[in-house]
């Protein structure tokens, strides 16, 4: 049976304590989020440091940050991580660090000290992160009053997003093989033929299973890019035996992020990999996303088959879009849908 302070059932715990031993394992790490005080007990039961599925995701995206936005969102992140954990594994941290003259106060310990320099550290991230979601605020209501449909690309992580995103508007974004190779919005504008028109297009970081709820916060001046968007590419690894699954884990960061209502139009990519039998005979169909008739396009953006099909998707929803706002100008009202006041 689970322990609660375990987290795993002491039977469990002790086959792997027993299997570490045996394959002279430096640490445990488990794929869920552990609490600190189950990390805790865990380490002490098992003799060796612990880390949760937290953590691993918090390193990955240290290494996968470039920006400075994107450095910050980790760094905030990683700082709220660490602030639940103080008391880990520093035991040296319950001494006293006080008297006359010590910077800490009379009789503040260490462990209080360093949460007060993280607290800290915490708030002047926030700050730093403000001025961007302001900044990003700007940007984007700049981009509404020019009348301009935004257009982000979703999906899990290493869906094909970045390499999508290229082919789309030949850029240059950084696009790898690996979880969250981006974590930085990057937006550029995209020119539709078919309207005489141009949209703009972002990438967004990829989504997760269970992603951390301090994860979602840190990165909310990013994921805002989703939300306040006119339309969403769902991009899917078509080739994925858990496709299903992780499109169903989409939707529910979607819904977190109160993105779940903005139109999309589904895309199925790395359709290349998958043996010709079980490749789709149209380009272009319907499915049904929470309830709504949804476009969805199978495609390669490797290959560059299917683009074309997507173009002309986007082209439909944005001229859509465009002719609304068209006609709520001419009936004396703002794209936002409130009347014209004098």
């Amino acid at each position: 049976m689970p322990d609660a302070a375990l987290f795993i059932g002491r039977g469990k715990a002790d086959e792997i304590k027993a299997l570490a031993a045996e394959l002279g394992a430096q640490e445990v790490l488990f794929d869920s989020s552990l609490s600190p005080a189950q990390q805790r007990n865990l380490e002490r039961h098992l003799g060796l440091p612990v880390n949760d599925r937290t953590l691993l995701i918090l390193e990955i995206f240290a290494q996968r940050a470039r920006s400075h936005e994107g450095k910050l969102q980790v760094e905030l992140a990683r700082l709220q991580y660490l602030s639940t954990r103080l008391v880990r594994r520093w035991t040296h941290l319950e001494r006293q660090r006080g008297g006359i003259g010590a910077r800490g106060g009379p009789g503040e310990t260490q462990i209080e000290l360093d949460r007060r320099m993280i607290g800290e550290a915490i708030k002047r991230t926030r700050e730093r992160l403000e001025r961007v979601k302001r900044q990003r605020k700007t940007q984007r209501r700049q981009r509404q009053r020019r009348d301009t449909f935004s257009v982000s690309l979703v999906g899990y992580t290493n869906a094909g997003k970045s390499t999508l995103f290229n082919a789309l508007v030949k850029a240059n974004t950084y696009a790898a093989d690996q979880l969250f190779a981006t974590l930085d919005t990057t937006t550029r504008q995209l020119y539709l033929g078919e309207i005489g028109r141009k949209v703009s297009l972002s990438d967004t970081v990829g989504f997760i299973r269970d992603l951390p709820h301090g994860l979602i916060d840190a990165f909310e001046a990013t994921l805002e890019e989703a939300a306040d968007a006119d339309l969403l590419l769902h991009v899917v690894d078509a080739s994925s035996p858990e496709a299903v699954e992780q499109m169903e884990q989409v939707q529910k960061v979607l819904a977190e992020i109160g993105a779940e209502q903005v139109p999309q139009i589904v895309v199925f990519n790395k359709i290349d990999r998958l043996e010709e039998t079980k490749r789709p005979l149209k380009v272009v169909d319907t499915m049904e996303v929470a309830g709504v008739q949804t476009p969805r396009v199978f495609l390669s953006a490797q290959t560059g088959s299917g683009l074309t099909q997507l173009r002309e998707q986007i082209a439909l929803k944005a001229a859509s879009a465009l002719r609304t706002n068209d006609d709520r100008s001419t009936a004396g009202e703002l794209p936002d849908g409130n009347p014209d006041r004098v």
